[in-house]
């Protein structure tokens, strides 16, 4: 019999399928992206709440569906499903409430009916997800959120690092498009997250991807020549070749495919060309371009996109720092876990902000949320430790959307990383705050990787990768003059109008649409015959 794990995270899915008599791992299966519209969790919170619930819970057990059929397994045989990921991502999921989540306002979730939603542990039926006829015979276990905005995938960064041993003052952060945060100071701990964006992950870089096979995961110096390092199919890293990142020029290929570059690797990048002065002022880069490969370059936009992400992190972690009363020099511990954490160079990712550099101890590890998620498939009762350990953790949550302090760092992140604001001026606007200065970055730290990779074990059948979902929304465009404008203008090709028996029908590939972000093709149609409120899922 079978079990499987599934993490809902917020630019992609990661399942395992699980031998339940040996405890073997026997194929995971990733998505390249998530499916809802959007490069963000709250894009996908807008897309549920404006076009319907129903739909974005409809696109979601679609794409699990399509992932499960690609362990090529007798889905009969699955008895346990365990599901970890952030509130939005579960809720979603189990088509439940989420108003909640997208208004913090105690007076607006009132007005709503949307007050104290209980996100409590649930095991349920897989046949209310899917059906009768798709896992018939599969309970599904979802592990409990601690409060708002701090859900299973929180929690599993907790569990499963040592960070709730710890006496002294630690941080742990799950990195991703949404970056989640915990500090604990004693036996207080306070909560937060940071919308980082896509960029962290690799997405919305020009040559960005998740971190899979054939993408860019570190670089490093040798001589006027950088070495890139790439992940292979096993998902362990390799040297490709040596180039010149100003001319382009390639020599000792080792012959790995290279398809672009992950946020680990654009950390590295800038960490190295700040290190060697490519980078003298942020965003400029020499000719405007950094050359990593045939055809993958770091320009400027990217800077800019990926610093807004670094920016967004560091701001968030000063934050929690300097609210919780202690000094940045009492961080003891970092914890970094997520895909970004663990292939990251730690290093580089302290010289850049991205990790506290004033810890004196980094700690790097996997993919927690799935890493919980397994537990629970192998043994159902480690449900009841996560539940009592979920009570017993009194988080203090902290909102970065109206903290002050937050914004008046990330003012200066922005200025830094978008219009090249020297560090002496940053921390003259930080006098201005009233904050501290800028924490300065110990020389060494003590830096231990757990995990070799994400995913640790992807199993005897290998890794699959799920690269085009192919989920369709469409809606009818009665109005539609058939102009396509709206098609030429999408950025992302996930646009095309066609006419079905003399209906004009828009459809949109779910997972290319960028949504909220974008509407490009609402803004430029004529006639304002796109309707996104009213986009269904393409019958099968």
């Amino acid at each position: 019999m079978y079990g499987i794990a599934l993490d809902l995270g917020t630019s992609g899915f990661r399942a395992q399928i699980i031998d339940l008599d040996t405890h073997e791992t026997l194929k995971t299966v990733i998505t390249m992206g998530h499916p809802l519209p959007g490069g963000n969790v709250m894009d996908h919170l807008d897309f549920a709440i404006t076009t319907g619930e129903d739909v974005a819970h409809g696109v979601i057990i679609e794409t699990v569906r399509r992932m499960f059929l690609k362990f090529d397994a007798d889905l009969s045989k699955v008895e346990r499903l365990a599901v970890c990921g952030n509130p939005i991502q579960l809720s979603l999921f189990q088509n439940i409430e989420i108003r909640d989540l997208a208004y913090a306002g105690e007076n607006k979730q009132k007005m709503l009916g949307v007050q104290d939603v209980k996100r409590d542990a649930r095991v349920f039926l897989a046949s209310e997800l899917f059906g009768n006829d798709f896992l018939p015979d599969c309970e599904v276990i979802v592990p409990p959120a601690i409060k708002h905005e701090i859900g299973a995938d929180a929690l599993a960064m907790m569990l499963e690092t040592d960070f709730l041993t710890q006496t002294e003052p630690a941080l742990v952060t799950d990195y991703g498009t949404n970056a989640e945060m915990a500090l604990k100071v004693g036996d207080r701990i306070i909560t937060a997250s940071a919308a980082a964006g896509p960029a962290i992950e690799g997405q919305g870089i020009s040559s960005g991807m998740l971190a899979s096979p054939g993408a860019i995961c570190d670089v490093k110096p040798e001589g006027e020549y950088w070495k890139i390092l790439v992940l292979d199919r096993e998902m362990e890293k390799r040297e490709a070749y040596l180039i010149n990142p100003v001319s382009g020029e390639i020599k000792e290929s080792n012959g790995y495919e290279v398809s672009g570059i992950t946020g680990t690797g654009v950390i590295s990048v800038f960490a190295l060309a700040l290190k060697s002065g490519l980078i003298e002022k942020p965003p400029k880069l020499p000719n405007g371009k950094l050359i990593l490969g045939p055809g993958i370059e770091i320009t400027e936009k990217d800077v800019e996109e990926a610093g807004k992400a670094i920016g967004a992190i560091r701001a968030a972690h000063m934050t929690l720092i300097v609210e919780s009363g202690i000094r940045y020099e009492d961080l003891e511990y970092a914890y970094m876990s997520g895909a970004s954490g663990a292939y990251v160079d730690a290093e580089a990712a302290r010289r850049l902000g991205a990790a506290p550099g004033y810890a004196r101890k980094v700690v790097q590890f996997g993919n927690t949320s799935l890493a919980l998620a397994w537990e629970l498939v192998l043994d159902k009762s480690r449900l009841d430790d996560v539940i009592e350990i979920a009570k017993k953790i009194t988080a203090d949550h902290l909102m970065m959307a109206t903290s002050d302090t937050f914004n008046n760092f990330y003012l200066c992140e922005l200025s830094y990383w978008t219009m090249g604001m020297p560090l002496e001026m940053y921390d003259q606007m930080l006098e201005l705050y009233g904050l501290p200065k800028l924490p300065r970055t110990l020389e060494h730290a003590d830096i231990e990787k757990r995990v070799s990779k994400d995913i640790e074990q992807v199993g005897v059948g290998g890794l699959a990768i799920l690269k085009e979902i192919g989920i369709i929304l469409e809606v009818s465009v009665d109005k539609c003059i058939y102009c396509q404008k709206c098609v030429e203008e999408c950025p992302e090709g996930a646009l095309e109008i066609v006419e079905t028996n003399g209906n004009r029908i828009a459809k949109y590939d779910s997972q290319k649409c960028l949504g909220t972000s974008c509407r490009r093709c609402v803004s430029i149609c004529p006639e304002n015959a796109l309707d996104i409120t009213k986009l269904k899922i393409k019958e099968k």
